[in-house]
């Protein structure tokens, strides 16, 4: 019964995908021929087209991806500065300090806030 279930669903959701896409390209394409002629004297594209339309755009732009792009980036950053964090604190003194000149020179003042981190005591 449990793999029926599974099977049942996963062709549910392949055929939303097709769907969604078809229907996305559906309307690419009449958007396409109903504004570009008209506004640009631009030619009147074919579904194909308009998919590869959509294609170029997600590789030009990088969209229809789920959340944001900066939640992704700072997400991306905030363990990338952990990693540092770690490496900068595992450096000896002058490491550290060959490290910050280095990258002071490269990208300026970004890059100089790797500091020790102390333990303190509030009373």
């Amino acid at each position: 019964m449990k793999k029926s279930f599974w099977v049942f669903k996963a062709i549910k959701i392949a055929f939303a995908v097709t769907a969604f896409f078809f229907l996305v390209g559906f309307v690419t394409m009449n958007l396409w021929n109903w504004l570009i002629p008209v506004l640009f004297k631009g030619p009147i594209i074919s579904f194909c087209q308009a998919i590869g339309l959509l294609a170029l755009a997600k590789i030009l732009f990088g969209g229809f991806g789920r959340g944001s792009r900066c939640g992704g980036r700072r997400f991306g950053h905030n363990r990338w500065q952990q990693k540092m964090q770690e490496r900068f604190d595992n450096m000896t003194p002058e490491e550290k300090e060959k490290f910050k000149a280095k990258m002071q020179g490269r990208c300026g003042n970004r890059f100089g806030n790797f500091e020790e981190k102390t333990n303190v005591v509030v009373e």
